[in-house]
């Protein structure tokens, strides 16, 4: 498992902070931007871990030019990876909020928006989800 998700933080911020060094932010600074994006935005929306990787891939993308269209090509196809592995990108959903019975741990949302966060000069690869 990754480090930074053994240190209790938010899906979010364990999703945001393996990516400090490619994307020039430091820790401190990543952890308090992802914050209130755990836990599904804090109201078991979409999935906390895929926000955080939109945040990434939007650090990445994002780099003072019209990028948006790249940036939402690159979000969609995030998230289609997501769902298709997990079926759904509701954080209500992945816990089994409601209905008992969850469709994914915790560690591995987080190892999954990781693995199909798609940084420059990342080691991560999508085969090892």
């Amino acid at each position: 498992m990754n480090t930074k998700a053994e240190k209790a933080l938010v899906c979010a911020q364990a999703v945001d902070c393996s990516f400090c060094e490619e994307a020039g932010v430091d820790e401190e600074t990543m952890f308090r931007i992802a914050e209130g994006f755990g836990l599904g935005m804090g109201m078991t929306d979409m999935c906390g871990a895929m926000s955080g990787g939109l945040m990434d891939i939007g650090m990445e993308n994002s780099v003072g030019k019209l990028t948006k269209a790249d940036t939402y090509k690159n979000t969609r196809e995030y998230a289609a990876k997501f769902k298709k592995k997990n079926n759904t990108c509701d954080c209500s959903e992945l816990k089994g909020v409601g209905s008992g019975a969850p469709i994914v741990s915790w560690d591995q949302c987080i190892l999954d928006a990781v693995a199909f966060t798609r940084i420059s000069g990342s080691e991560v690869m999508e085969e090892n989800v």
